[in-house]
């Protein structure tokens, strides 16, 4: 019975070490050159040209529930009210690196 089980775990864990991929890190740097080029115009130094409160400093983003990167990657990948949708426009992973980026900017204060 437990070679049985060691088989069992062994076996377990040769598939989610094979077939799970580490997830790859957003790169915040990449994110800021992706952040210039298309989020700026709206969104200079965290603020919101249109919607003056509903700006990317940390306490806005708390306030309105998107202070974590996977709230950011769908506003950015699907938009809301005046903001566009960036889904076509943007790689996914451009998008993780734009919130990897806002994310940054939001705890270090847009210095």
């Amino acid at each position: 019975m437990k070679k049985i089980f060691s088989v069992l775990l062994l076996i377990v864990a040769i598939v989610t070490f094979v077939f799970n991929r580490p997830a790859l890190a957003a790169d915040a740097v990449k994110g800021a050159k992706v952040f210039s080029t298309n989020c700026a115009s709206c969104h200079a130094a965290g603020k919101n040209l249109v919607q003056a409160n509903k700006n990317l400093k940390k306490e806005a983003l708390e306030k309105y529930g998107m202070y974590s990167e996977e709230a950011i990657i769908a506003q950015v990948t699907n938009g809301k009210n005046a903001m566009p949708a960036f889904k076509g426009r943007l790689k996914p992973e451009q998008i993780e690196d734009v919130a990897a980026y806002v994310l940054g900017q939001a705890d270090k204060g847009w210095k």
